[in-house]
């Protein structure tokens, strides 16, 4: 199941979703011209406003729902909890696997807010697509790169509802409840909800908040990365329909 989710998402997602629709209204045109010329259309013009810097800003900042952590939001909690964003494949200058960009934000955030609370950490993700597991990685990377101790290693999880359920196994047997959940800021709306379904009371320690380029032309300059923004919004707005939420 959690494989043929991720072949169906891919799917939807752009950009195949919307060359999908493109190739499908060229085959209908030839059948039904004003329809299948319309369809593809749209689908283009969606692909081209996926690709704006505006357009994908908007979308993440629209899951952005958390403030920055205050200073007085560490009073209370048990632990940090930092999920993983992914990992970097047999970097070569690492001589291996890696974390990602995604995950190396995560972890110097939550270095920094063991520094600022001493509170333990644990680190949570798998490895769904094969090769070390990224909890691993993370831990070898706050131990070595930030000189930080990690308590817990949750190495099976496969995405954030299993980063919940698995972990909640760990800190339920340590008498925890009270937790500091650092990810991305337009993810921590779907991870607090998965965590709070294991009973935590969760406080959401966001990073990598969106914003804009000064430079106008720059936010609205189609790019790839702009596109892969839009990409990972809207795999945030399935995730969430998928959990109900």
């Amino acid at each position: 199941m959690f494989y043929l989710k991720k072949i169906i998402v891919a799917l939807i997602l752009p950009p195949f979703g919307p060359l999908l629709l493109i190739a499908f209204g060229l085959w209908l045109a030839s059948r039904r011209r004003r329809i299948g010329t319309l369809l593809a259309t749209v689908a283009l013009l969606g692909l081209v406003a996926l690709s704006l810097p505006a357009v994908a800003n908007a979308l993440l900042r629209s899951q952005e729902v958390s403030a920055p952590l205050a200073p007085e939001a560490l009073v209370g909690a048990q632990v940090i909890v930092v999920l993983g964003g992914g990992t970097n494949y047999m970097a070569p200058e690492y001589g291996g696997d890696t974390v990602s960009i995604y995950t190396l934000e995560r972890l110097r955030y939550a270095a920094l807010l063991h520094r600022r609370s001493g509170l333990p950490l644990l680190v949570t993700a798998g490895a769904p697509f094969g090769g070390q597991p990224e909890a691993q990685l993370m831990q070898a990377v706050l131990e070595q790169d930030f000189a930080v101790k990690v308590r817990w290693v949750e190495s099976e999880s496969r995405d954030t509802a299993e980063n919940a359920s698995l972990s909640a196994r760990i800190l339920k047997d340590a008498g925890i409840q009270r937790i500091l959940l650092v990810s991305q800021a337009w993810h921590l709306p779907r991870a607090v909800a998965a965590f709070e379904r294991q009973g935590f009371t969760v406080t959401p320690a966001a990073t990598g908040f969106t914003r804009d380029s000064p430079s106008l032309l720059q936010n609205l300059l189609p790019s790839a990365g702009a596109l892969e923004s839009s990409r990972t919004a809207i795999n945030e707005y399935l995730g969430r329909l998928i959990s109900g939420l």
